[in-house]
């Protein structure tokens, strides 16, 4: 693979913003990072001016269904495409997420979108939401099943070569029979949809569950027991334990701003991390939009999806319409953060989440996942392992 190398940049470091800089990747890789005045390697093969744009790790999204006209859940072709679609928006790595299917038939479907060989995007494992949940929200009814080793076991194979990680609810009967084996090899376990109390979360937490998925939403509090008390329950374990991650869909309306904020307090700033949950229609003008046997809405771009007349639960949450991108700038107006955390929390704190030592960062030895972007946060270049997978026309 040829040397190529970036210049005239802006980059951003996990801890600041080295202006005038430039780096140099080699066989996918970064090779070297040159800050302003340091003199310049010769013989590359290409050079890029990035003129003065912003270069930042690839966007890591934890958890999505879909975008533009696809969803995971339609299938392969589906998936393919969205490996393809997401550089557009800065991702250059992401976990597939899928909702659950009757027992037999999860597998089954897992086991065909395993096989996909990404083009675009990277496939950096699946995230499960369900069937080991007590809550369905917009999911379907499949998301609620019974405790399984075998049916875990099975999800797991399936998934093969890649990851699979079940997002779970720690009051779900017998979890913590399930939390153990979906913990093996260090995969993360992730909390949501779920009304546990804090004592049933810090069990869960206790077995290897380590981070809460769209962290508020469909995090109900337990049932009032004493007048004038306000009970605790798994946002207050979640929040007040260190080892545990969180990330939101900040879009506005799925949670209040001040609760991102409360997070980044509780937690500092290496915990917190901005997702999608996108759904199909999500990257595209406001509409309406198939979502399974149901329509869903848009009211403007970025918006969160809500159920029309035509679907189980109209005027309420079904997903969102954010890319990475947006979540981004999101952060940095909603927030008053900086770029260089806004960027964090979209990329180097997702990869954290996962065990990824090689990605999320700009630094020496890490895989060329890059996005350059203008002043004006709008995506100019992504490259994933060096090589570019889109550019703005």
């Amino acid at each position: 693979m040829s040397k190529l190398l970036i210049e005239n940049a802006n980059i951003i470091l996990t801890d600041k913003l080295s202006r005038n800089s430039a780096i140099l990747i080699n066989n996918g890789k970064i090779s070297a990072i040159y800050s302003g005045g340091d003199k310049l390697p010769k013989n590359i093969d290409e050079v890029i001016n990035a003129n003065g744009s912003y270069l930042a790790p690839g966007f890591i999204d934890l958890h999505i269904h879909g975008l533009h006209n696809y969803l995971i859940d339609n299938g392969v072709d589906a998936l393919e495409s969205i490996c393809k679609i997401l550089p557009q928006y800065g991702v250059t790595g992401f976990l597939p997420t899928v909702c659950p299917l009757p027992k037999g038939k999860d597998a089954k479907f897992l086991g065909a979108l395993a096989k996909v060989k990404s083009s675009g995007a990277q496939i950096l494992g699946f995230h499960l939401e369900g069937p080991f949940l007590t809550l369905t929200g917009a999911l379907p009814k499949e998301a609620l099943g019974k405790a399984d080793i075998t049916r875990v076991k099975n999800l797991i194979n399936a998934a093969k070569p890649y990851k699979a990680i079940f997002s779970i609810a720690p009051d779900f009967e017998k979890i913590e029979k399930l939390i153990p084996l979906m913990t093996k090899k260090n995969i993360p376990v992730f909390i949501t949809h779920t009304k546990a109390d804090a004592k049933q979360t810090l069990i869960a937490i206790e077995l290897g569950a380590c981070h809460a998925t769209h962290f508020y939403d469909v995090f109900y509090p337990p049932a009032d027991t004493d007048p004038g008390v306000r009970p605790c329950g798994a946002v207050e374990a979640i929040l007040a334990n260190e080892n545990v991650s969180v990330d939101f869909i900040l879009d506005g309306e799925h949670v209040d701003p001040i609760t991102v904020k409360m997070a980044l307090q509780c937690k500092g700033t290496d915990k917190v991390c901005l997702i999608t949950d996108a759904n199909i229609g999500a990257g595209l003008e406001p509409g309406k939009y198939k979502f399974g046997g149901e329509e869903i809405s848009f009211a403007y771009k970025g918006a969160p999806a809500r159920g029309t007349k035509k679907s189980r639960f109209p005027g309420c949450l079904y997903g969102s319409g954010l890319t990475m991108d947006k979540a981004m700038n999101n952060a940095v107006k909603m927030l008053d953060i900086d770029i260089v955390q806004a960027v964090k929390m979209a990329s180097s704190n997702p990869a954290k989440v996962l065990g990824l030592n090689n990605k999320g960062k700009i630094q020496r030895g890490y895989d060329a996942d890059i996005v350059i972007f203008d002043k004006k946060l709008d995506i100019v270049k992504t490259f994933v392992k060096g090589e570019c997978c889109y550019e703005k026309i």
